[in-house]
């Protein structure tokens, strides 16, 4: 190999220089050494996890094929041993049961939203048009039982009554509803009791519930007025049913028969089905309880004014004849027709102000003054039947408060709503007499055991004037 020196240029040898070289060829060497370090350890390490996974334990089941094992056996407890059941809220698998109370303005598609069901209204739509009008009022206050599993609903109860049960179930195809109704046990029972004050507390005392009470008063209320009729020591007796559900009480059904003690009048009544399934109640003659005429065109009353041929009439001061009577009432108080009949006035009438007259049959007529506003959809020519709202009260006209005015009028010639002899309802047919005796004959008899063991049981209490309470029995 020839080298060219040129003159002049040829480098010492620095000291520092050399020391720089010898730093970088050692670094090399080792970096070479590193490397080779790390991929052989690269090499061995698949061998080395397949011998760490050869050296596990297999599980339990391969480890009993390869020792020809039986398999577990399940140890059955006795009753007694039985682990304790969860708590009826308590998720059954993966299943959770939620419970919710339907709020005033709920609907089904917001309740299933709450709980996160939001599509599963997509398929309760595919139910039948009568299935899903039982789902589209909810009753507030009712209760709710959802059954979710996986997140989708399995089951829906709604209880819309105390024997209703809505059942909605999950199918392979979507969903099916059941409607089921528990059964119900009818028991009949009753009560007797004698008046101090008031038939309401009387009844009260006795065991009744103000449902009973009531029916009690418009059942007697056509013959007898317990505003001015009722005396202390009057007596009553009333038959009636309960219905049960899985033992307990769950309301109070009809009236079967009432015997009623006022003035030293007995009045004694029962419900009849006829032959063709329609059902009413009758007095123990045959004559049927509901009359052509209310006494009274105001369920609550209080008389204001009487019937007079001579009072002080309180606007104008003058006296004239006052041909009714003037019941004290709210403002809005709903005014009743007090028998059938067709409008025949529907206006305002000088100081009647805003007034409804009504013509019945056999000559009788009605008048209504002194109305806030009158009922609606009724015109003049319009048929309303008894205890059908007409007006409400008010004071329209020559009026110093809200009141309503009543009038009664037989062939024209007013009659003092209070004491007139109103028609008594036409009795049964003859041919249908029979009948009725042979089935109200038990009802009858019933009522003459009761009171005998009540009275029995009242003893010298019978005679006082405060009288004695009965409880609730079974006859």
């Amino acid at each position: 190999m020839i080298r060219h020196h040129i003159p002049g240029l040829r480098r010492r040898a620095d000291p520092a220089r050399k020391h720089r070289l010898r730093l970088l060829v050692s670094a090399a060497l080792l970096s070479g050494v590193i490397v080779f370090v790390i991929s052989a350890r690269t090499e061995q390490l698949p061998q080395a996890a397949q011998a760490a996974q050869a050296e596990q334990p297999q599980p339990a089941t391969q480890a009993a094929e390869q020792l020809q094992l039986a398999p577990p056996t399940i140890a059955y407890l006795d009753a007694d041993e039985q682990p304790a059941a969860a708590p009826a809220d308590a998720p059954a698998g993966n299943a959770q049961v939620r419970h919710y109370t339907v709020q005033p303005g709920d609907t089904l598609s917001g309740i299933l939203d709450h709980f996160g069901l939001h599509k599963t209204m997509r398929h309760l739509l595919a139910l039948k048009k009568k299935d899903r009008k039982l789902l589209a009022n909810l009753r507030p206050g009712r209760p709710l039982e959802l059954t979710i599993r996986d997140g989708a609903l399995a089951e829906l109860i709604y209880r819309p009554s105390r024997i209703e049960h809505i059942i909605v179930s999950a199918r392979e195809d979507g969903y099916a509803l059941e409607k089921r109704l528990l059964p119900v046990e009818t028991r009949e029972v009753f009560a007797s009791g004698v008046i101090a004050d008031s038939l309401y507390l009387a009844g009260r005392k006795a065991g009744l519930s103000d449902k009973i009470i009531i029916e009690m008063g418009e059942l007697l209320g056509w013959d007898i007025d317990f505003v001015y009729d009722i005396r202390s020591g009057d007596r009553f007796t009333v038959l009636y049913e309960e219905s049960y559900v899985h033992g307990e009480k769950w309301k109070d059904n009809h009236i079967t028969a009432i015997e009623f003690l006022n003035r030293k009048k007995t009045y004694r009544l029962a419900r009849y089905t006829d032959a063709a399934g329609k059902t009413d109640y009758y007095m123990e003659n045959g004559r049927r309880v509901r009359k052509p005429f209310l006494r009274n065109p105001l369920e609550f009353k209080r008389v204001s004014s009487h019937f007079s041929n001579r009072r002080l009439h309180p606007v104008l001061n003058k006296v004239r004849p006052h041909r009714g009577v003037d019941y004290a009432a709210k403002r809005g108080t709903p005014v009743r027709a007090t028998g059938d009949g067709k409008i025949i006035h529907r206006a305002r009438k000088g100081g009647y102000g805003k007034t409804v007259i009504i013509r019945h049959d056999r000559g009788y007529s009605t008048l209504y003054a002194h109305l806030s506003r009158y009922g609606r959809g009724q015109r003049v020519g319009s048929f309303v039947r008894q205890k059908q709202v007409i007006g409400y009260v008010g004071s329209t006209g020559l009026s110093t408060g809200p009141h309503l005015h009543y009038e009664f009028r037989v062939g024209g010639v007013h009659k003092n709503p209070l004491t007139v002899k109103l028609p008594n309802s036409r009795p049964l047919p003859k041919s249908k007499r029979p009948h009725f005796r042979k089935t109200t004959r038990d009802i009858f008899a019933k009522l003459n055991l009761i009171n005998q063991a009540y009275l029995a049981s009242l003893g010298e209490a019978a005679n006082n004037a405060d009288g004695a309470d009965g409880e609730p029995g079974r006859p």
